[in-house]
């Protein structure tokens, strides 16, 4: 079985973003209701005032503010379907597994479409509320063992905080130049460790530019 993040390594950018971006072009009301305090709260991330799942919760309640989510999210799906990236489409196997720090709502309609199996962070539109830990870095790991998922052939991901799930694979891959270049995970010297101790500690490096 092969295992693949999904932001960054088989989608060029972030779904969670790119899908908040396209809600605030079709529903205005967003950019004052939500976004101001994004921003608020990403500075605050920045300072070391906020944490990590704080900012997460913040950057996912967007989606408990619109009433039309099931036909946008197809919508955007129709558009950036084509951003999936050409070397994972020319290996692609049914029994592929997608593990996603993004909503399961976001990251659902498109696992579908390509017909793999996923799993990502598990979030209750209704109440803005996670239902289960943020699939993120050991996360990911914790949950393939505790599930007690078959052996991980190869694993895919662009983050070096992916690195716990990395060590459970065979054979791991780290994915370069916006998702379309594939190398050899680095080997784990005490420099590589300290990159990976800094992607942990300080969680997504959100970046809020879309070109919607």
């Amino acid at each position: 079985m092969n295992v693949y993040d999904f932001d960054g390594t088989i989608f060029y950018s972030d779904c969670s973003i790119g899908f908040a971006f396209w809600c605030m072009n079709r529903h205005p009301k967003l950019w004052f209701t939500w976004f101001p305090g994004m921003i608020h709260c990403l500075i605050q991330h920045k300072r070391g005032k906020v944490q990590n799942y704080e900012l997460q919760r913040k950057m996912f309640s967007f989606l408990t503010m619109i009433d039309d989510f099931d036909e946008q999210i197809e919508r955007y799906w129709d558009k950036y379907e084509s951003r999936i990236s050409e070397w994972y489409l020319a290996q692609k196997k049914p029994d592929d597994l997608i593990i996603s720090a993004s909503p399961d709502c976001i990251i659902g309609p498109i696992a579908k479409r390509l017909g793999v199996n996923y799993m990502a962070t598990e979030y209750d539109r209704e109440y803005g509320i996670f239902l289960n830990n943020l699939m993120y870095a050991k996360e990911k790991a914790k949950y393939m063992i505790d599930h007690g998922f078959p052996v991980i052939d190869n694993f895919y991901s662009d983050s070096l905080a992916d690195t716990p799930l990395a060590l459970c694979a065979e054979k791991a891959h780290l994915v370069k130049d916006h998702a379309t270049t594939v190398v050899d995970w680095p080997e784990l010297d005490d420099e590589t460790m300290n990159k990976v101790k800094n992607k942990i500690d300080t969680g997504w490096n959100i970046h809020l530019k879309e070109d919607e």
